[in-house]
């Protein structure tokens, strides 16, 4: 069964959005690789898929365990699963408009590394190392940056952040007060 298939049968989870004081928090390792965490992974593949986004960290629907999700393919054929994610090692540099589930609505220019290489554990639990470049690398790089409690605004100006901030909070508003 694909995570896709899989994610027919999973839960939606909530995306916490900037500027939430809890995508701050570090996130902690992952003790250990079992069916729980393996639901989770489910629940945030379709989250992730519905959303529609390319990645996300655990850090995002508030449980602060460094995992992450990603499937950068146009079909969603590619997904891979981050446990406990490294990079040990990375090189060149790329800078690329991202954007955020959890700042939606934003895209702005990050620079990244263009090449990494990073270890990490599998939906089983077996340690793994993989080579990633391109929009991949870029992608687990910022889901990495989330489970670190950083978002990719931190990479712009104090004014570029606190003008994001006022929209998301002001849209927020408006959308509290057209509910009521």
């Amino acid at each position: 069964m694909t995570p896709r298939e899989a994610s027919k049968i999973m839960a939606k989870l909530k995306i916490l959005e900037f500027p939430d004081p809890r995508l701050r928090t570090k996130a902690s390792p992952v003790e250990t690789v079992d069916d729980a965490l393996r639901t989770l992974i489910g629940d945030m593949f379709e989250t992730m898929y519905d959303a529609p986004g390319i990645g996300l960290a655990a850090t995002q629907v508030d449980v602060h365990k460094r995992l992450l999700v990603t499937d950068v393919s146009s079909d969603n054929s590619e997904p891979y699963v981050l446990i406990n994610p490294e990079i040990v090692e990375k090189d060149g540099v790329t800078v690329t408009d991202e954007g955020c589930l959890s700042v939606p609505g934003y895209y702005e220019s990050v620079e990244r590394a263009e090449h990494i290489r990073v270890r990490f554990l599998d939906r089983e639990g077996k340690e793994t190392e993989m080579e990633a470049e391109g929009l991949l690398a870029v992608c687990i790089q910022h889901e990495i940056d989330h489970l670190d409690g950083k978002l990719f605004v931190d990479y712009l100006s104090e004014a570029k952040r606190q003008r994001i901030r006022k929209k998301l909070e002001k849209e927020r508003r408006h959308a509290a007060a057209v509910a009521m």
